[in-house]
């Protein structure tokens, strides 16, 4: 059991910690998760983890590395847990809108529909858009729009960048499945993006 010194101790590196951290886990639990709210109960979060676990905490790191990892951790959990809920299948997500999208963009042969094929202006785009607030904005928007296993999948992939393994253990399902998500995925995303941003 802690004593009071040891208690005290603890209280005065965690809040240097927040003092310290809070920001710049923000931002980059904000950028994995595209969601205020959501970026802000993940880094409460981290820290009350780091409060529980203090103990486990041996120096070896530095504080921030070790908070990372918590972090990390949460946001990974969250879109577990958000695969995993109950209302509405990812199965239905697939054989429903899933279907209807597929047909929306390619012919009977597989084809793009030419009103569907990609813009000439992709092929210029400026890669450094993501450093763009209003593009940001957008692709936030757009991300929000997709159904929410289909954003899972995507944020696992691109910006947890884990592979296709890890994805398909932590998520319970198929590499098939998988990458029927992640292609019906991208392609709602761009089709979003050519509206609001690069037509």
């Amino acid at each position: 059991m802690e004593n009071k010194k040891d208690l005290q101790n603890k209280s005065a590196i965690i809040q240097s910690w927040v003092t310290e951290y809070t920001e710049v886990l923000f931002k980059w639990a904000w950028h994995k998760t595209s969601d205020e709210k959501l970026a802000e109960d993940l880094v409460q979060d981290t820290f009350l983890t780091a409060i529980e676990s203090f103990h486990t905490f041996q120096g070896k790191s530095q504080p921030k590395t070790w908070l990372f990892s918590i972090l990390r951790f949460k946001i990974a959990n969250h879109y577990r847990k958000c695969f995993k809920m109950p209302e509405v299948a990812w199965q239905d997500e697939l054989s429903g809108w899933g279907n209807e999208l597929i047909e929306n963009f390619f012919d009977e042969n597989g084809h793009w529909r030419r009103q569907e094929m990609p813009k000439e202006n992709w092929q210029g785009a400026d890669w450094h858009l993501l450093d763009n607030p209003e593009f940001s904005a957008i692709l936030q928007k757009c991300f929000k729009q997709l159904p929410k296993h289909w954003s899972s999948a995507l944020h696992l992939k691109y910006l947890d960048t884990k592979n296709c393994a890890d994805i398909c253990k932590e998520l319970g399902i198929s590499t098939t499945n998988y990458w029927q998500i992640l292609h019906r995925a991208k392609l709602q995303l761009r089709k979003c993006l050519d509206v609001h941003w690069f037509t």
